[in-house]
């Protein structure tokens, strides 16, 4: 969904380096995937063609960060707004 992103954040020796990969139109999405010692985050179509990929070595990643957006329906609330009985 347009304004999903993913941050990933990488050691880089000294360092480290913070990469961020974003659903950018609407109908694309951000999709994870871990395979062989290889992180791979790609913005994906609706039809599920690859847009773009960043592909990071597992045992280099820190942190991985899935921002989703909310949707619009009700189904996702924060807690604050749910009715309490």
């Amino acid at each position: 969904m347009k304004g999903d992103r993913v941050e990933i954040v990488v050691d880089a020796g000294d360092t480290t380096r913070t990469y961020e990969v974003v659903a950018g139109r609407a109908g694309r999405r951000v999709e994870t995937a871990v395979r062989r010692g290889v992180v791979e985050v790609s913005e994906v179509t609706r039809a599920g063609s690859v847009v773009r990929t960043a592909r990071f070595m597992a045992n280099r990643v820190l942190a991985l960060v899935e921002h989703p957006v909310a949707r619009a329906d009700a189904s996702e609330r924060p807690l604050r707004d749910v009715p309490r009985s």
